[in-house]
């Protein structure tokens, strides 16, 4: 039976107006995303104080990040997906089960993970991507990453879960406070007690360990769901769920690993004596950039819950508000941020490094990459919508197109034809595919939920 705070909760993301409970929902998941990109960004910023090779590093070990990130999506994504449209219609228990289940099993990976990480450290860095003068920095930043890693699954499965029962604030409390501490430690470990980019790997572990703790006490507030260790399940049906929501989140996560690392040992044939500048300048390009979408995905995450709440109720007109609702205001706000990026685009760069090489070859691919960034909204709210509401084959076509599907073919045509100018420009042409493709993938749906409106 329900408390009195879980059925508020209940009632309103099922009757409030869908206009300010999506924005309401929004702004803690956009802080949350600008702040895990800004620890990123941390590293980026007082590991290049060191030296280009150092700072490629950070370049290659974001490829392994982003696999992390793939496990933690997939299973809070898709456990979260579950969670809400349960929830929507009523089931608590099956709800809880799924919670449990999906918690357990993303730690379970990132565990894993961690074990061969470690035991094939040196080839895994140069898998990624590494140089011979990357590897050794590459090798010390992958140790505490890898450390970390069950800890990083885990607490993203949560932060999602929390979200997608409409507790967003309690979800950014938790991943906001280990952004911050990681801040505060990067700065310690790399400029006061000079360990490099082992001090900026250690200084990530800790920060999303205490993410994870705080994550976990996010569960026993606030009418959430309580993690029931007697209530996990081995059973394939609850699998399947998790797989039916969160594939597409890992096919996009997984596509940004594949990328990163194709991207960089492209670098390594086009870039003559300038490898690591190169792979150090991409890496910033995707930083900054990375830091820029998470805005519109905030937007579209904060439309989640709205989504499958409604959607799990059969109330298909506020599922179809919302969506228009999100897109114009993520379309309005990624036109005002590529503005920003393409004028400020050579102090942002410069924050980042002292080589006027890793600037000039960064500069290019960091401008065009704002140019494109207004076509996002489109692919990325209606990815949302479609792997929110069950349809796995759009939403993952979209999730994997604009560093997948469409980026790698067009990295490898681009930089056989022109070389390192190809491949400053492939990400812009990419994410242009992208939004074209959107549309035959999502007009079906939307024409399908207004019928079931007008039944």
């Amino acid at each position: 039976m329900k408390t009195a705070r879980e059925q508020d909760k209940t009632t309103r993301l099922l009757t409030a107006r869908v206009e300010p409970l999506i924005l309401s929902l929004a702004v803690p998941t956009i802080l949350t995303m600008l702040i895990t990109t800004f620890y990123n960004m941390a590293d980026a910023f007082f590991v290049g104080t060191i030296n280009p090779s150092a700072s490629g590093a950070v370049g290659v070990v974001f490829s392994l990040m982003a696999i992390i990130q793939a496990l933690g999506f997939f299973f809070g994504h898709g456990s979260g997906n579950y969670i809400s449209k349960k929830l929507g219609a009523g089931d608590r228990e099956s709800a809880e089960t799924m919670a449990i289940t999906g918690f357990l099993s993303s730690m379970a990976f990132g565990a894993l993970l961690a074990v061969l990480g470690q035991i094939f450290i040196s080839p895994l860095s140069y898998f990624l991507g590494s140089t011979p003068t990357i590897e050794p920095y590459a090798v010390d930043y992958l140790r505490f990453i890898l450390i970390g890693a069950p800890f990083m699954t885990s607490a993203l499965t949560l932060n999602n879960q929390l979200r997608f029962q409409g507790s967003a604030a309690y979800a950014m409390i938790g991943m906001c406070t280990g952004g911050i501490i990681n801040v505060g430690l990067d700065a310690l470990f790399i400029m006061g007690l000079g360990m490099g980019t082992l001090g900026a790997g250690l200084a990530t572990a800790i920060s999303q360990t205490i993410s994870f703790t705080m994550l976990v006490l996010g569960t026993l507030r606030g009418g959430n769901l309580r993690l029931k260790i007697k209530k996990f399940t081995f059973s394939p049906k609850f699998y399947a769920e998790i797989a039916r929501g969160g594939l597409p989140s890992l096919a996009r996560q997984g596509s940004s690993s594949i990328a990163v690392i194709s991207l960089n040992h492209v670098l390594a044939l086009v870039s003559g004596n300038f490898v690591d500048e190169a792979i150090a300048a991409m890496g910033i390009v995707a930083k900054i950039s990375n830091f820029f979408f998470s805005i519109v995905v905030g937007l579209g995450q904060g439309f989640q819950p709205v989504c499958g709440f409604n959607y799990g109720a059969k109330k298909y007109e506020r599922v179809l508000k919302g969506y228009r609702f999100s897109l114009i205001v993520a379309a309005v706000f990624a036109m005002a941020i590529a503005l920003f990026g393409i004028l400020f685009a050579s102090p942002l760069t410069g924050l980042f490094t002292d080589s006027e090489k890793v600037v000039e070859i960064a500069l290019p691919a960091l401008k065009s990459q704002c140019a494109a960034l207004s076509l996002t909204a489109m692919a990325t709210i209606s990815n949302m919508l479609l792997q929110n509401i069950g349809k796995v084959v759009g939403a993952t076509v979209l999730a994997i197109g604009r560093q997948g599907l469409f980026y790698l073919p067009v990295l490898f045509i681009m930089q056989a034809i022109w070389g390192l100018w190809g491949v400053q420009l492939s990400q812009s042409v990419a994410e242009a595919l992208t939004f074209f493709a959107s549309i035959p993938l999502t007009f079906p749906t939307l024409k399908e939920l207004r019928r079931n409106v007008t039944i």
